[in-house]
């Protein structure tokens, strides 16, 4: 069974694009499933860490379907083509790793052009909920990489999801997006009463790992306070702060393949992958 899941904080700056990267990667090489990771965020951040700048361009250049294609069900004319043609999930699929155990890593890119979707009024969320219908069974886990906004990006997130998990990183103004989030879960499952959408947990991302200054265990106290009173879990795993993040984000590999990223870690986040695993019921 197929288990979707919405990676969002309504503050930006979190970490969440690089947490989802290597929740990806972690699940499909050391859990061996079959992972689809959907970027559903304008700026294309996820897209650019799986693909490489380079390639990711080339792609877009090349004409290539993406995400948008989904909202807008139908491509617009090209200059290879002189009419619209409806929409085929291989089309905005890309196949970036495959294992003779069967797992592998697809992803559906997402390019600037998203947030023209935002601009038109009318109501485009279950667009992505009927189309991963029609591919949930080739996948184990699907992850959405969300933006950091209310809209309908936002509505088709949920729409599409089992459970909702926010990265936080502890700063100052950290729990700034959390009261938006928890409004904004609380009106959708209002509105649908049929769908069980759960709270997955918080995640603390970059927190320092010695010499936790005063200001990050203050933020830490407030999320879970804030956390307390809306019933969510935090989780006791931390992503803790390690320059072999971005280094392994510019080329493409999760931590655990980063040169020089150290032992300690790789174990660290491997702690969080299982907390993960186990809130969806994979461990």
């Amino acid at each position: 069974m197929t288990t979707v899941v919405s990676m969002i904080n309504m503050k930006g700056g979190v970490g969440k694009t690089t947490l989802t990267f290597n929740l990806a990667w972690h699940c499909a090489w050391k859990k061996n499933l079959k992972v689809l990771a959907i970027d559903l965020d304008p700026q294309s951040n996820l897209s650019q860490y799986f693909m490489g700048a380079e390639k990711y361009v080339q792609y877009l250049d090349n004409e290539n379907r993406t995400v948008v294609d989904i909202f807008e069900q139908f491509s617009a004319p090209t200059r290879a083509s002189g009419a619209p043609s409806s929409l085929v999930p291989e089309d905005v699929i890309v196949n970036l790793h495959r294992w003779a155990d069967g797992s592998l890593i697809d992803l559906i890119p997402c390019r600037l052009e998203l947030a023209w979707t935002l601009k038109n009024p009318t109501d485009k969320s279950h667009l992505l909920p009927r189309f991963i219908s029609t591919i949930a069974d080739d996948y184990d886990l699907i992850l959405i990489d969300c933006a950091p906004t209310e809209s309908i990006l936002t509505t088709a997130a949920y729409r599409s999801s089992r459970y909702v998990f926010v990265p936080v990183k502890p700063e100052f103004l950290a729990t700034i997006g959390l009261p938006l989030l928890a409004r904004s879960i609380d009106e959708f499952k209002m509105l649908h009463h049929d769908q069980q959408l759960d709270m997955g947990g918080i995640i603390f991302n970059g927190l320092r790992r010695t010499g936790t200054p005063p200001e990050q265990q203050q933020s830490m106290r407030n999320v879970r306070k804030l956390a307390s009173e809306y019933g969510w879990s935090v989780f006791d795993s931390s992503a803790h702060h390690s320059d072999s993040y971005p280094a392994g984000s510019r080329d493409s590999k999760p931590i655990f393949q980063t040169s020089y990223a150290r032992d300690y870690v790789v174990s660290e986040f491997a702690e969080v992958a299982t907390e993960f695993l186990e809130a969806i019921g994979y461990e």
